[in-house]
Parts: C-alpha cells; sequence; structure tokens
C-alpha cells in the first residue's frame, strides 16, 4: 500500500500544485482583470498601483499561473507564500487573533499552501519537469563521453 502511495506522490503533488494555482490566480484576475464579479461584486478592478490590494492583485495573478503551469514553481511560490504573509500580518491578524475572527483563512492557507511548494517542487505535469529533464539529459549525455580516469 505505502509502494503504491510513494509511487504516486509526484502526480498527487501536481494536482495539487495545479488547483492551487489556479484558485490563486482566480483571487488576482477578480481585482485586476474585474472577472468573477471584480473586485466590487459589478466588474470593477483594483486602482492601478494602489498599496497594498493592486500588488497583492498582481501577485496573485502571475504568481498563480506560474504554480499552475508548474513554470518557475519555487520562486513563485516563495514569493506568493511571502505576500499571503503580509495580508494575513498587515490586513487581517489587526482585527483579530484567529484567522476565523479576522477572515484571514484563505490568506493563512494560501501562505501555507504556497510555502509547502516552496519545498516541494512542481511534481509531476509541470513545465519545470520539461526543462530539467532536457538540462539533466544532456548532463548525462556529456558525462558519457568523458572519460573516466583514476
Amino acid at each position: 500500500m505505502t509502494g503504491r502511495l510513494n509511487s504516486a506522490q509526484p502526480y498527487a503533488l501536481g494536482m495539487f500544485r495545479i488547483v492551487i494555482g489556479l484558485l490563486f490566480a482566480c483571487h488576482g484576475a477578480v481585482d485586476l482583470l474585474g472577472l468573477f464579479g471584480g473586485a466590487d461584486g459589478s466588474g470593477g478592478t483594483v486602482e492601478t498601483g494602489t498599496w497594498p490590494g493592486w500588488y497583492a492583485a498582481l501577485i496573485e495573478l502571475v504568481g498563480g499561473t506560474l504554480v499552475l503551469l508548474g513554470l518557475g514553481t519555487r520562486a513563485a511560490a516563495f514569493v506568493s507564500s511571502g505576500a499571503m504573509a503580509y495580508a494575513y500580518f498587515k490586513v487581517h491578524q489587526p482585527q483579530a487573533l484567529w484567522p476565523i475572527e479576522n477572515s484571514g483563512e484563505s490568506a493563512a492557507m494560501y501562505c501555507w499552501a504556497m510555502f509547502l511548494l516552496v519545498f516541494t517542487g512542481s511534481g509531476a505535469l509541470g513545465l519545470d519537469r520539461l526543462f530539467t529533464k532536457d538540462s539533466s539529459a544532456n548532463g548525462e549525455r556529456e558525462a558519457e563521453r568523458t572519460p573516466v580516469t583514476a
């Protein structure tokens, strides 16, 4: 049983990354593009350059898209995790201590989900894997051509 679960781990991690990236990007699309009802519920967007809302939405849209695609996953997840930590401690936590009281559950969950992806990487089904396979395959070919000396 453990062997089967371990062999499926990269695929489960890849699906986790895809779902988290998609949902995170949707938050940015709401504020930047006015999708899904927009920032004000009637298709409005956040004013360009406003702190911290516009920058947070930009990080959500770009970071979420990169995580969704599995492209630069660790770096995108690192920046996204930091943005959500900032959102929690500067926006939500001053209202109340617990996330359930201050409406900071999503910021806390995204912070920790992205933090996990920093350490695990993209898993299966990510574009990161395509680039690492190409570079490792070339590295193996070069190693085969180089004679081993004692």
